[in-house]
């Protein structure tokens, strides 16, 4: 990511009784990120998530955005 720059995407056709945890993380030494985690409920079985994540650094950097499964009804 450029400097200053914020990403956004989203994946779709989650189950939607699923217990998701989602992180991101800067895999460049000495950057600084942020990120953010909305939710769309498509229907009653899929959720759709939209993931932003913003370089609070004045260099580039590289980020990965990772999740858990934490359990499902």
């Amino acid at each position: 990511m450029r400097p200053n720059q914020t990403a956004r995407w989203f994946t779709f056709n989650w189950p939607a009784h699923w217990h998701v945890f989602w992180h991101a993380m800067s895999l460049t030494s000495g950057t600084k990120i942020r990120w953010n985690v909305r939710t769309e409920r498509a229907n009653d079985n899929y959720i759709t998530y939209w993931i932003s994540i913003t370089n609070l650094s004045n260099r580039s950097a590289r980020v990965e955005g990772r999740y858990a499964v934490l359990g499902s009804n």
